[in-house]
């Protein structure tokens, strides 16, 4: 747990950020956070106001067996299949810590206070199953809190239209190129139109779209560094920005167009863009470089907790860093392509990488789940 003295030590960076118009989530969750209260202390004392779990979250928490014997041990005596398992554990995860939101949700009108639940990612690629599971998952958390994170594949894309115009707020992840950006922005407007002809409450939906930063460095900085040059290895560390600065752009764009004045007229609610994969994975790196110079209004910036606790002791939040760097950035893209590493060629991989990572995170849950519900002497098919 924080103590108020830690708290009040602790406070200066993550404030500024809130001031700046960031909202701070936290990128983990686990009953042991819940139940110890760490969660609702990250609330009163570091500036959080959302959660977002992945695949591979869970897969960390619900692995270890950590808090969740007892599910574990009624679940096997039910007898259900590890996928009902699955689901009823970190839905019921979801269902608590949005109770923990709750206020902050109130407090915000709905912006604030969300916690994320992501439909199986083996159903990425599958529009209608997508949608299903959407409906489903937003059924089983029941809480108006919610929001179902949906990925931002081509097939994804039709999803979050369907969903929204249903009425269900959505979490796009996966997104790490500005092409596909702009298809999101554009399916997202789409819903809010087909929930508006429904005569559904539009201020009610609310979206984000995780735009994923760090892979995009990862993958980028590892090709610069075989090339050896001097020019190669000056652009390292400067496409992930430069990336995420130009999708900020692309927001500003959208949402000051014509066809999103009618909406905004009906009171909906902008698509705010979330910066994803924010923990930097090279120690050469600042650990606060993707909040510290991704301050924008309007903006999420979802942060492992490592990351949120760098920020409370070192980060320096000095204000916008994003709107006066567009230029800078499409220099600096236009630089790695000349170099002849292709923009969407790499944008491709990692999105192809990130479905397959989810995937494979989601097989270990089910693996050991399945596991678990054995060693009670059921078996779970």
């Amino acid at each position: 747990m924080i103590t108020v003295t830690e708290a009040t030590a602790n406070a200066g960076a993550l404030k500024r950020l809130s001031d700046e118009g960031v909202s701070i989530w936290l990128d983990d969750l686990s009953r042991r956070r819940i139940e110890s209260g760490n969660l609702a202390g990250l609330v009163a004392t570091r500036n959080v106001v959302g959660v977002t779990t992945n695949p591979s979250i869970f897969q960390a928490a619900i692995g270890s067996g950590e808090g969740y014997e007892e599910q574990l041990a009624d679940l096997a005596v039910r007898g259900v299949t590890v996928d009902e398992a699955v689901r009823m554990m970190t839905t019921a995860d979801v269902r608590a810590a949005a109770d923990v939101l709750r206020p902050v949700y109130e407090a915000t009108g709905g912006r604030d206070g969300r916690v994320s639940i992501e439909v199986d990612p083996r159903l990425a690629h599958d529009t209608t199953a997508t949608v299903a599971e959407a409906r489903q998952l937003a059924w089983l958390v029941d809480r108006p809190n919610v929001m179902i994170k949906i990925p931002a594949t081509k097939a994804g894309l039709p999803a979050i239209t369907e969903v929204i115009g249903a009425g269900i707020s959505v979490n796009v992840t996966l997104i790490f190129s500005l092409e596909r950006y702009r298809e999101v922005m554009d399916a997202y407007v789409a819903g809010l139109e087909k929930a508006q002809a429904a005569s559904l409450d539009l201020s009610g939906i609310h979206s984000v779209a995780s735009f994923f930063v760090s892979r995009v460095d990862s993958e980028i900085d590892k090709r610069l560094t075989l090339l050896g040059t001097d020019e190669a290895l000056a652009l390292k560390g400067r496409a992930a920005l430069a990336n995420a600065r130009l999708a900020y752009e692309a927001y500003e764009h959208v949402f000051a167009g014509a066809r999103w004045q009618a909406l905004g007229g009906a009171r909906a609610n902008r698509q705010r863009p979330l910066w994803a994969s924010t923990g930097v994975k090279d120690p050469a790196y600042k650990d606060t470089l993707y909040v510290d110079e991704l301050v924008a209004p309007g903006t999420v910036n979802t942060m492992p907790e490592a990351t949120l606790n760098a920020v409370a002791d070192h980060g320096d939040v000095q204000g916008d860093t994003v709107t006066g760097g567009y230029a800078q950035a499409r220099a600096d893209l236009a630089a790695v392509e000349r170099l002849g590493i292709a923009y969407d060629e790499v944008v491709r991989q990692l999105e192809d990488e990130g479905v397959a990572k989810f995937e494979v995170a989601w097989q270990e849950l089910l693996d050991a789940v399945t596991k678990s519900l054995n060693s009670k002497g059921v078996d779970a098919e």
